[in-house]
């Protein structure tokens, strides 16, 4: 594995020092600051903490460790303190005509045996009707919460 040195300046460790000491602050930046301070090779620092004992007192693994020196030399501090955008695109299970399906089948009388349809029941008879291959109960209740069809809620009158 190649081994990254990091060499902080002052105004870098004074704003990592803000960083682990001040304010409200993400965890992970906490974290990632903590990392680089003990790890600093640079000229102001008096003591360098070897990566087992960083790994040992933050409660990190050596991996985590490894990741921000790497992305701190390659990439610099400001990519260390900003978490990237996830890139993971979901397709929706769910489109229009399912969505009409489930709420008609959650109007209907329950299947026998059952006071009322739930989530799980709801979910399982999508799959018997090969509506879909398969469904969880909580992208069914996903789906149903944005109706404005709750049964709960009915008015006889």
């Amino acid at each position: 594995m190649k081994k990254y040195k990091v060499t902080l300046s002052q105004e870098e460790r004074e704003a990592l020092d803000a960083i682990s000491s001040k304010g409200k602050q993400k965890a992970q930046n906490v974290l990632s600051a903590l990392i680089l301070l003990a790890c600093d090779e640079g000229p102001d620092q008096q003591e360098r903490s070897i990566n087992e004992t960083i790994s040992r007192v933050l409660q990190v693994s050596m991996k985590t460790i490894d990741r921000v020196k790497k992305q701190f030399v390659e990439e610099g501090l400001e990519a260390v303190m900003t978490r990237k955008p996830t890139s993971r695109v979901f397709a929706r299970k769910v489109d229009g005509d399912l969505e009409a399906k489930l709420i008609a089948m959650s109007c209907s009388l329950a299947p026998e045996g059952h006071a009322r349809w739930t989530l799980r029941l709801l979910a399982d008879k999508a799959a018997e009707l090969n509506y879909v291959d398969e469904i969880s109960y909580e992208t069914v209740r996903r789906t149903l919460k944005k109706t404005n069809s709750n049964r709960g809620n009915r008015t006889d009158g």
